[in-house]
Formats: C-alpha cells, structure tokens, sequence
C-alpha cells in the first residue's frame, strides 16, 4: 500500500514540563502548537532546612514556593522567623525541580524553551503530559524514516522525474516554508542549503547515511530521530543511499504540489490535505528490493520468476527472484509498507 485516504489518529510526543496543553474535544491545524515548555539545566542544590534551623519534616510549613514554580534569582523559597528571619533564595533565575527529604531546594536555570505543533488537521482526542493525539482525515503516505522536528507547509515539487537527485541548485528563498519533494537522493548540501532558506521540509526517496551525520551528529540512526531542537525536517520514503521514487508514489505528489501538507517525524508519515476525489482511490506501490551494488533501494518493476534455491555471490544460498536486473535473494524484497 502506498497513498491511502483515511482517518489518522496522530501521536505527539511531548518532552518532560509542558505547561499548555490544548483540551480534549478541541479543534486544531497543522502547525498550531500543542503544547509548550521550557528547557532545564542541571539543577542547583541549595540548603533548606539546615540553614533555616528547622527539621526537615518542618520545611513544607516554612516554604514560600511550590514545587514546579517559575523563580527568578533572589526569590525566598522559605523563611522562618519575624524579628530575627532567616531565610532560603533561588541563586539563579529558573525553576524549583524538587524538594528533598533532607529539606533542601532544587534550582534548575530554563536555558530556553519548546513547542510541539500540530501535524494533522482534527480534533484532539488526547491530552496529558507524556502526549497529544489528534485525529483527522488527510491522503497519507509513510517512509521509513524521519529526522528533526515536526513540519508543515505547501507541498513544492524540486525534481522534474522521481529518478532525479535534489540539486542544492533547485533549493533557495523562494521555497520559504514549504515541503520540499525531492527524487532518488538528497544530499546533505541541499538539505543544510534547506535549512538555511527556511524550507519547513524535505520529502524524497533517500539520503546518504554520511550526509545524515553531517546535519544530525554521529549518533543519528536508521530508526529516524525526533527533536524539537531547530534543524532541518528530512523524510525518506524508500531507504538510504538512493532510492528513485515508483511512479505509483511519485504522480500523486504531482496533483498534490501547492496543497497544505504536514511531516509527523515520529510515525515518519506525510499527511496531505486535499480533497478524496482529487486521486482515484488509494495507489498500491511495487515492492522494494534491495540493489545489487546494497547502496541503496528501487522499486521491484517487470516481469519477476522464482529460481528455487539459488547461489549468490556472498556464498550465500536462499530462494531466488529473477527480475530484469538479475536473480535477487527473495528475503531482499519486501513490500513497500513493511518494516525495514
């Protein structure tokens, strides 16, 4: 299965101290936020009970904050006292974290903030602190993979045929804000050249996995990676190292170019949203196989035979396919929605 119309419920992962959180019930459009919060440093230890003079089971009647206030430097976190007061401050603008048996206060500096959009247009069906669903209708297609944060915006074609590599050339200002579709490859100069322009994000049948860890650091993954820092949105449909797009996944992102759009980074799932009828019905994609050279994935396209047990280059033996690029293992191919 590929493009398919129907009703999403979406997941949105939220990072630990969200604030603001829509109600259930309500409604939302891709790119609203969701939910907001701050970012902490290490905490700050600061002696509660000892320096006020007091048992540490006594702190809570001597407190002046609660735990989980916003405090700026200076601030009296607790006091005992009229005459001759003691009394505990905050040593640095932040936010009391934590309270300890011991009696003592948790300080931690807010070293900046985050926001969680929208990638569905819906209602939102969920609300707590570990997430927010939104369920909603769209054309969806899903990829193996997705990187940074969430992304919203027109879907702009940059490649004439899904064979085609992303040029850095095709990527400038006039891209501003909208998700870019891109062919075979994208090389990671076009996606820093993305990122620069303001492009929301980058949607093509591969990436190299050394460009991969030029934009998001040596620990990036195969399984994608979810952030809510600000760095470049990239989804890959097919796989890594090159991957020209079927023409049963490429066409509709033809009738779709100039409609809103929207990356969900963690189901590595793009949403359009346009209308059932603009495409007949949901588009089945060929299967995928792996390519002899294993830099990358292409579509299974032709006629295919099975060769029984067969011989391989690796000394490997297994179930043979034969297609019109030779005999390919059978466990190399797989269907374009299964797991890989």
């Amino acid at each position: 299965m590929g493009w398919r119309y129907g009703r999403w419920v979406v997941d949105h992962p939220l990072p630990l101290g969200a604030k603001e959180r829509p109600e259930v019930g309500g409604p939302v459009r891709a790119g609203d936020p969701l939910a907001t919060g701050s970012l902490l440093g290490s905490p700050i230890r600061v002696d509660g009970a000892r320096r006020l003079g007091v048992e540490p089971g006594d702190i809570d009647r001597v407190a002046r904050v609660s735990v989980g206030a916003d405090v700026v430097r200076g601030t009296v976190l607790a006091r005992t006292g009229r005459r001759f007061a003691r009394a505990v401050t905050a040593p640095v603008d932040g936010r009391l974290v934590h309270r300890s048996h011991e009696g003592d206060f948790y300080v931690a500096p807010i070293t900046g903030s985050w926001t969680v959009r929208a990638s569905m247009d819906g209602t939102v069906t969920r609300s707590d602190d570990a997430m927010v669903s939104v369920e909603g209708s769209a054309w969806s297609l899903g990829g193996v993979a997705a990187y940074g944060p969430n992304a919203f915006g027109e879907l702009a074609l940059g490649v004439d045929a899904p064979s085609d590599a992303l040029s850095p050339a095709r990527v400038d200002v006039r891209m501003h804000g909208k998700i870019l579709v891109g062919g075979a490859r994208i090389a990671a100069e076009a996606i820093t050249r993305a990122h620069a322009c303001d492009v929301a994000g980058l949607v093509a049948g591969a990436a190299p996995a050394g460009g991969l860890r030029v934009v998001y650091g040596d620990d990036v993954t195969a399984s994608g990676s979810a952030t809510i820092e600000d760095r470049p949105t990239v989804l890959c449909l097919i796989g890594f190292g090159s991957g020209p797009l079927p023409n049963e996944i490429y066409r509709p992102f033809v009738s779709f170019n100039g409609r809103r759009a929207a990356i969900n980074v963690a189901s590595a799932r793009l949403f359009v949203f346009a209308p059932e009828a603009l495409l007949d019905g949901a588009l089945d994609a060929p299967a995928l196989v792996l390519a002899g050279d294993f830099g990358g994935v292409r579509a299974l396209e032709g006629p295919t035979s099975l060769t029984g047990v067969t011989r391989f280059a690796s000394d490997a033996y297994c179930e043979g396919l034969a297609t019109k690029d030779g005999v390919v293992p059978i466990p190399n191919v797989l269907p374009y929605d299964a797991p890989r």
